[in-house]
């Protein structure tokens, strides 16, 4: 069995950086104008908030983006995502803590298990409860409305020496889960030491 329990670290480390995200998120999405809209046939723009911040120029700006889909936009606008990728985060719940008592999570990795929770739960609110806040679709059912779920996204990076590439928008869930693929990686290549050991 696991010496160190998933739960404490899931409240010093995920729930933290759930909060800041949610935070992160509701500022965008309450200072930002929200994208166009596709509503029974009728596009409906929004002309309230900012469009665009630039932090640095030429490299890095917010902006208000929605996500439907996973990384790199995959399935966005389609009519199944919304539907499997509320799915998948609750199966993903709970995957990971039976992971965890098997003992999958070893040396390094394991700080990936609270920062993939962090981005799980984090990207699951947006999809659960963002759709309920759109404006233009007051007349539609609530789960029409549960339908119309999307991830806040809002870290526009231009890649340098790229000619102005754009990386695919991101927040605080997606890095954490990105960390935390980082570190699944790295504890792949290197052998196991006690230094790695979590205090509980």
């Amino acid at each position: 069995m696991n010496p160190t329990k998933l739960l404490p670290l899931f409240l010093k480390l995920s729930l933290p950086l759930i909060v800041i995200d949610q935070i992160s998120k509701w500022w965008i999405v309450l200072n930002f104008r929200q994208p166009s809209l596709t509503v029974n046939g009728d596009v409906f723009y929004d002309t309230q908030g900012e469009s665009i911040i630039t932090l640095v120029e030429g490299f890095l700006n917010i902006i208000r983006v929605h996500n439907q889909g996973v990384a790199f936009g995959f399935g966005n606008g389609s009519a199944w995502a919304p539907v499997v990728f509320k799915c998948v985060p609750l199966i993903a719940l709970v995957l990971v803590p039976f992971l965890w008592r098997k003992n999958v999570f070893e040396g390094v990795s394991k700080w990936s298990a609270p920062l993939l929770l962090a981005g799980v739960v984090g990207n699951l609110i947006d999809r659960l409860f963002q759709g309920f806040w759109l404006r233009g679709i007051e007349e539609l059912s609530f789960i029409e409305r549960l339908g119309q779920g999307y991830v806040v996204d809002f870290i526009d990076v231009v890649v340098p020496f790229t000619g102005g590439y754009h990386w695919p928008c991101f927040n605080v869930a997606d890095s954490c889960i990105c960390v935390a693929a980082f570190l699944l990686f790295v504890s792949a290549f290197r052998p196991e030491s006690k230094g790695d050991e979590i205090e509980n």
